[in-house]
């Protein structure tokens, strides 16, 4: 799934070409991504409307249109948002496609078909199930040593496994997650609330430097995510632990291991990450 990082890559590559564009004509191929709308309805609503700014919440995309509207996209696991010539092949998976007022596209791809692209409001949009109830993000102002210090304590809950909440932070996902706690020295399997001051404070300035990286390199690809002009990001190859189990700790030498928690894979060192 993109997480911060890629949804902000995007975001990025998409503003400098479709930012002041008007939306001529909109495709709708699978009627489940956009809920609310029938393909005429959401057609009729967004069509003629200019593309004003583009924003984030999370791992959500958010298009600002003309007439206070919003665009909201969620790409979930393989979803991708691509500016496209039209002479250009369609991929298979393309549910969406947004005719621009300057002859070029925007594409909506999904293999996996859990992606979708909600219309609001300004004002609906405090409302949009799942980005109602994000947390703070990891580049947000107050997000600060002490907040995290505040939301860690009394928990219980297993370190990554809050992490990976987004109520609790917004934008974080299992790559950054285990890159994170990884450079902290945590094992994933820690109950938040053990954590020390001073593992807190490692803990935090990791997870503010992975986020910066995964963004300076564009991103991370292993299959499906690509940028807003259709390019593979390149963290994947500076990444510490995340998908290396067998190979050595960058820091140690110790072979990385993988296990589960909470339902999701997690890689960490032995060594460097004690329980």
């Amino acid at each position: 799934m993109p997480e911060l990082p890629e949804v902000e890559t995007i975001r990025t590559t998409l503003s400098k070409k479709i930012i002041g564009l008007t939306i001529v004509g909109v495709t709708v191929k699978r009627p489940e991504i956009i809920p609310g709308f029938s393909p005429e309805e959401f057609s009729d609503k967004i069509t003629g409307s200019e593309i004003i700014k583009l924003g984030r919440r999370g791992k959500y995309l958010l298009l600002y249109l003309t007439d206070a509207q919003v665009l909201v996209v969620h790409l979930r696991m393989t979803g991708q948002l691509v500016y496209a010539e039209p002479e250009t092949e369609l991929a298979k998976h393309t549910h969406a496609v947004f005719f621009l007022s300057n002859g070029q596209e925007l594409r909506f791809t999904d293999m996996r078909r859990f992606g979708r692209l909600i219309l609001t409001t300004l004002a609906g949009l405090s409302l949009v199930s799942g980005l109602k109830d994000l947390g703070l993000e990891p580049l947000d102002q107050e997000f600060t040593p002490n907040y995290l210090q505040r939301k860690l304590l009394n928990r219980r809950t297993r370190i990554k496994s809050l992490l990976l909440d987004q109520a609790f932070i917004a934008g974080l996902g299992n790559i950054y997650v285990d890159e994170a706690l990884h450079r902290a020295g945590l094992n994933p399997k820690r109950p938040a609330s053990t954590l020390s001051l001073e593992e807190i404070n490692l803990l935090y300035h990791s997870i503010k430097a992975v986020i910066q990286e995964g963004i300076q390199n564009r991103g991370t690809t292993f299959k499906d995510y690509v940028d807003g002009e259709g390019r593979k990001g390149s963290f994947q190859e500076l990444l510490r632990v995340y998908n290396r189990a067998g190979s050595p700790c960058p820091n140690c030498g110790t072979a990385i291991a993988k296990s589960k928690v909470s339902s999701r894979s997690s890689y960490f060192c032995p060594a460097c990450q004690p329980e």
